[in-house]
């Protein structure tokens, strides 16, 4: 299961849905979008020190932008970008999501719901 960027921040702001759901994935997979997302995020280096720490406690495997991946992506944004306003990191998500074959829980369907080949965990805050 790769997990999206919104369902961490729904754990970091203590919603006891994220965290009982994502008690359940132990170790973690994220995109390294949603690292750079996460870490991008911090307001100091306290937070991005603690953002690691945690990481690293679930055991959190942070799948690379390959070259396939990449690919995939940019084919998403060429159908998608324009009718349903995907962005660069949604694409990214989804493209490692698909290309790894996992499901991708996360709390934003909207964002992902009409892409082709990409298998959608809803979390529901």
């Amino acid at each position: 299961m790769l997990i999206d960027t919104d369902v961490l921040v729904w754990m970091t702001r203590g919603h006891a849905g994220a965290i009982a759901r994502l008690a359940t994935l132990m170790p973690w997979q994220i995109s390294a979008v949603t690292y750079i997302e996460l870490a991008q995020g911090c307001r100091s280096k306290t937070e991005l020190s603690q953002l690691k720490k945690g990481l690293a406690m679930s055991q959190t495997q942070v799948l690379p932008i390959t070259q396939i991946v990449t690919e995939r992506a940019m084919a998403l944004i060429d159908g998608h970008a324009l009718a349903n306003g995907l962005q660069l990191g949604d694409a990214l998500s989804a493209a490692t999501a698909i290309e790894q074959g996992l499901p991708l829980l996360t709390g934003n369907k909207k964002h992902f719901a009409k892409l082709p080949g990409l298998n959608l965990d809803v979390f529901k805050p």
